[in-house]
């Protein structure tokens, strides 16, 4: 069992920066395969960006790649998601999921854990 906790929300002008935490328990976070999601009002949710266990992989949708960075601590049980040149477009709640397996998926429905997310805002 892996319980996830999503953290760094909030209200940022377009352009600037916010850095998402998503802290772990369980026993197993070095073995998961982690990513975010987001879900703006009335849409439906889509993938952010995962990462492998060890940190080597990492994966971005076309939307955001080269503006938001994934990375992870397993010491500390937290992957992080950094967010730059933020559109209002990326206005959503974010959500944090963790796979029990270590195979590379974008598909939330493969994922077995998820946080309740963090609201993120981006005002133009």
């Amino acid at each position: 069992q892996v319980h996830l906790v999503e953290s760094g929300g909030g209200l940022v002008q377009a352009g600037g920066s916010l850095r998402l935490s998503c802290a772990a328990s369980g026993r197993t976070f070095a073995s998961n395969f982690m990513g975010w999601f987001r879900q703006a009002p009335g849409e439906d949710r889509e993938f952010v960006a995962a990462i492998s266990w060890s940190g080597a992989s990492t994966y971005y949708a076309d939307s955001v790649k080269g503006r938001f960075t994934i990375s992870r601590d397993n010491a500390k049980n937290t992957v992080y998601l950094q967010m730059n040149s933020l559109k209002p477009e990326d206005t959503a709640v974010y959500y944090c999921a963790a796979r029990a397996l270590r195979i590379a998926t974008i598909q939330g429905s493969e994922y077995d854990y998820w946080g309740q997310g963090t609201q993120v805002t981006v005002s133009s």
